[in-house]
């Protein structure tokens, strides 16, 4: 969808009274549910912090056409028929639900997928996301080409975790990253590296991408979310020796071979799926979110590691050690070499 945020008077007739929401860099999602008067424009900033906007040029009718203007860059329809409408810029993904089928009302969400990394070598300390002790352990998982899976709630930052991860990537490894919504922006973020960006689609899906990349020489492999059965494929290419980073949904690190099995839908032997899981994944990172009430009263939302554990097989046994628990360094532990 071909929309020029960087042409102002455009933007500014195109998203009309969205227009302020849309180039304000603190605000990540604005929602529309339906019904315009008081409560019925939300927006969400960079701390997780919703509030309610009431904006009177917000109608009906510039509803209305606005779906007709992504009807039309998209060139699909949007009626009773098709009752969800969805298009995408590099930056932001647009979400817009009839209202045949949602019951307030013609309902709008737009989610900013922009081209910076939130978390730096700073902020993540003074954040208090993690200690430096934590932040040094995450360094060296990517300069030892560890195989990495981020967990977490919706929400909780797993893939700002892996852009900020992604830069310690040593400059002249090839990445190629695997998306169905443009979130990584590796090549914008690191513009002098050697990525491909995949990005699937009804042609190409998970599988298909990941197969892809085992003919395009990669070093690195990047999805952006593991799913489903592709998972098996995810697998067998850490097994060639390509390293790689992922996300997927559960709330304690140690869940994280069942999460897969399950996701592998009994397409491998569970016993050798098992193995294969503790011998080529190597990391396992819990993100977490929790609401903190400031001495003002009001609450802001803080993103923070909850949980780092190691994955090893050794001897025909597997082991899970855990090396932070609720934030807290458990004890540190030797690099691991494998694969290095």
């Amino acid at each position: 969808m071909d929309i020029d945020l960087m042409d102002v008077n455009y933007a500014k007739d195109f998203f009309g009274p969205l227009y302020m929401y849309v180039m304000d860099e603190n605000i990540t999602d604005i929602d529309i549910n339906g019904l315009l008067g008081e409560g019925g424009i939300w927006i969400t900033d960079c701390n997780s912090r919703r509030k309610s906007c009431f904006n009177k040029a917000v109608t009906r009718e510039f509803i209305e056409n606005f779906s007709q203007r992504i009807s039309n860059l998209v060139s699909k329809p949007f009626n009773k028929l098709y009752p969800v409408l969805e298009g995408e810029t590099p930056e932001l993904r647009i979400t817009i639900v009839h209202e045949s089928v949602s019951v307030n009302g013609r309902s709008v969400s737009i989610r900013k997928t922009p081209k910076v990394t939130r978390l730096n070598m700073k902020n993540i300390i003074n954040q208090g996301y993690c200690d430096e002790t934590i932040l040094a352990m995450l360094k060296d998982f990517v300069k030892d080409h560890k195989n990495i899976v981020v967990v977490g709630e919706p929400g909780a930052g797993k893939t700002e975790l892996c852009k900020f991860l992604s830069g310690f990537i040593d400059e002249k490894e090839r990445v190629i990253t695997i998306e169905d919504t443009p979130e990584w922006h590796y090549s914008s973020l690191f513009p002098n590296r050697d990525c491909v960006e995949l990005r699937i689609n009804n042609q190409m899906g998970y599988s298909e991408a990941i197969k892809t990349c085992m003919r395009l020489n990669p070093k690195w492999i990047m999805l952006s979310e593991a799913r489903s059965r592709e998972v098996v494929h995810l697998i067998e290419s850490f097994s060639t020796g390509v390293r790689g980073m992922t996300t997927m949904h559960t709330s304690d690190v140690r869940n994280i071979p069942d999460r897969i099995e399950n996701m592998a839908g009994g397409e491998r032997d569970v016993s050798r799926m098992e193995n294969d899981i503790f011998t080529f994944i190597d990391v396992g990172i819990l993100v977490r979110r929790k609401t903190v009430r400031g001495n003002d009263g009001v609450e802001d939302v803080v993103r923070y590691i909850d949980q780092i554990c190691l994955f090893d097989r050794d001897c025909g046994d597997n082991h899970t050690t855990m090396l932070v628990e609720e934030g807290r360094v458990l004890y540190e532990t030797e690099k691991f070499k494998r694969g290095a």
